[in-house]
């Protein structure tokens, strides 16, 4: 698709900040008006719309994807998302180990133990660690905790939780990632522990590496959304 605009703009509107295309306010892939909470945000939809050349690059908007998940999908079932995202509670990568003699496991107390301590600590609960794959159910109460908080967040912080617990397989690191501190490429680096692990042993590829840039960039993403929604 060629660019159809000249000049991009923003326009203070009920209930936020909206992108214009010539004058014209930008609409969701679904046809909502694309209004967000936040200048920030808007500018930073903005941004990839000005940053477009001759031909328009599908692939070059990663914050408006976000942006219309957030609001075509979440905001009109915030319940059946929270309800989805449960399953990675369940079977949370972080808590299936190595058993204690491997190498690995010490690699994943010291990156994956802290994460696991911080939700702990943060929701009043406890998980089960598990060595080996085979399924353990997770406390009654742990879920419930973790359900209802989940159903405390926003459309924007929920969309950004949806988008990185499938790329990490993990629930507690999408909740980390909400925290202020939080780093993106630390985090995508945990959740990828055991890929690199073994990446060391048996060496990498270019696919690989293409395919894992990319899942990267799109959890810098995510994690940016929250930051500025």
């Amino acid at each position: 698709m060629k660019r159809f605009w000249r000049e991009v703009t923003l326009a203070e509107v009920a209930g936020g900040w909206q992108v214009l295309l010539d004058g014209r306010a930008v609409r969701t892939q679904g046809g909502t008006a694309q209004i967000v909470p936040g200048h920030a945000l808007a500018e930073a939809l903005a941004a990839e719309w000005a940053a477009q050349g001759e031909v328009v690059d599908p692939q070059s908007f990663p914050m408006r994807d976000l942006v219309d998940l957030a609001l075509d999908h979440v905001a009109p079932d915030l319940a059946a998302h929270a309800a989805k995202l449960m399953r990675y509670a369940e079977t949370d990568t972080l808590l299936y180990r190595a058993d204690p003699d491997e190498p690995l496991h010490r690699r994943q107390l010291e990156e994956w133990e802290p994460l696991v301590q911080s939700v702990e600590r943060r929701h009043g609960i406890t998980f089960e660690r598990v060595s080996g794959i085979i399924h353990r159910p997770q406390p009654a109460a742990t879920l419930e905790t973790l359900r209802h908080a989940l159903l405390q967040q926003d459309a924007w912080r929920l969309a950004a939780i949806a988008t990185l617990a499938p790329l990490a397989a993990s629930l507690i690191v999408a909740l980390n990632a909400l925290e202020e501190n939080a780093a993106a490429e630390h985090l995508f680096a945990a959740a990828n522990l055991e890929e690199d692990w073994q990446t060391e042993q048996w060496g990498s590829d270019a696919d690989a590496a293409q395919v894992r840039a990319a899942r990267e960039a799109a959890f810098a993403a995510a994690m940016r959304l929250v930051r500025l929604a």
